[in-house]
């Protein structure tokens, strides 16, 4: 009789451990609340689906903050792995000029159809509107949503892939938590989120505007290159999503939460300021224009520099070329891309299995780890699937 594998949540990270596992002789099953599978997969695919990164691995890895722990599971689940797979599925990539690698199509409606066709080939067996309510040792509570009848069952191993606690609507409600005991997890904060700021209702026009090509660093860091969304609440783009980890530092520290910006990074202060020496023949906002300040640039120059800096040259392109921003936080959770925190390294064994229940493995968003966007997060919760599912193998074996 085929030892039987339950799978909480049908998000990537489920379905790697799912396809690992049904390689092997094992009946597996698959529990997820919602109606369909991997439904925050196909909304960040929306927009063009970014799956992986191609830029070399071992550069690939310090984009998180738990590089060493992910190193050796990222190190067999780079981008060439991905690419391999995605091919596997009847699916084209390419690597676009950011080095972004994107499939063919864009979308994550055709990959995700694919495979999941593969494995329900392989007799992987998916239980939809089944929520899991309960896990005590090797047993679950399950609830059909549908007849709203419970039934329990037991498993020769389980895996978690119940993700974090961002776009809850999506499945990812984070209600796992109660099943462990609060000192396994650290606790969730935003991550990938847009940062707030109090603007005056000067900045109105421009809401929504970006700011083109600038500089954003954070106090020690090294300064990144790109476009920021000037949002109502503050400040929004990928751009801003690199600085969280630092930002989330200083709020950690309780010190100020302070961005710094380069509004004009292609010119140098000298360049600059001799721009900006005044003319009797030009108002000052068509000064401004004419030295690179357009209508977004110049707002935010207007809302965060002493209006007693705008007539001195060399001043003034000083605080263009390093704009401070004084923040007040991150946006909600729920609004979150993804979230730093969640079940501790130390509360895990080397093969992703529960210290205090080797018959449960984890795997994915809920685990305390965290990265950018552009592939980073995708590409971990492959790997940590097929992690977590070659540790259910080993331990399967040696535990018969």
């Amino acid at each position: 009789m085929k030892q039987r594998i339950a799978i909480i949540g049908a998000g990537p990270a489920g379905l790697m451990g799912a396809e690992v596992l049904s390689q092997y002789a094992y009946e597996v099953h698959v529990y997820e609340q919602k109606p369909s599978a991997a439904r925050k997969f196909l909304m960040a695919g929306k927009t063009g689906l970014n799956i992986s990164h191609a830029e070399p691995v071992a550069q690939f890895i310090q984009r998180y903050d738990q590089a060493e722990w992910l190193a050796p599971w990222i190190q067999q689940c780079d981008a060439t792995w991905i690419q391999n797979w995605m091919q596997g599925l009847g699916i084209q990539s390419y690597v676009g000029s950011s080095g972004r690698i994107f499939p063919q199509e864009m979308k994550a409606a055709p990959l995700l159809r694919a495979w999941l066709k593969r494995l329900a080939d392989a007799s992987v067996q998916f239980h939809y509107r089944h929520q899991v309510c309960d896990l005590k040792h090797n047993q679950l509570s399950i609830l059909n949503l549908t007849t709203a009848q419970t039934e329990q069952q037991q498993f020769a191993a389980i895996v978690m892939a119940c993700g974090a606690v961002s776009w809850s609507k999506l499945g990812s409600d984070g209600a796992w938590q109660r099943w462990l005991s609060a000192n396994e997890i650290q606790p969730f904060q935003a991550s990938n989120a847009g940062v707030e700021c109090h603007w005056s209702s000067y900045m109105q026009p421009v809401l929504g505007q970006p700011l083109k090509r600038v500089q954003a660093w954070v106090e020690g860091t090294e300064p990144s290159m790109g476009d920021i969304v000037i949002s109502h609440y503050g400040l929004e783009s990928g751009l801003i999503y690199k600085q969280g980890r630092a930002l989330r530092q200083l709020q950690q520290a309780q010190q100020p939460m302070q961005l710094y910006l380069d509004l004009l990074p292609d010119l140098s202060i000298e360049q600059l300021s001799q721009k900006l020496q005044p003319s009797k023949k030009q108002s000052l906002s068509n000064l401004w224009r004419k030295a690179g300040l357009d209508a977004a640039k110049a707002a935010i120059v207007r809302e965060l520099v002493d209006k007693t800096l705008w007539q001195q040259p060399q001043r003034l392109a000083q605080q263009i070329k390093k704009l401070k921003v004084s923040l007040t936080g991150f946006r909600p959770i729920e609004e979150a891309i993804s979230c730093a925190g969640g079940v501790k390294r130390e509360v895990l064994s080397p093969q992703l299995q529960l210290n205090s229940n080797p018959q449960v493995f984890l795997c994915g968003e809920m685990l305390d780890w965290d990265a950018p966007t552009g592939g980073y997060l995708l590409t971990a919760c492959f790997a940590t699937g097929r992690a977590a599912a070659e540790g259910v193998h080993q331990y399967l074996q040696q535990h018969p």
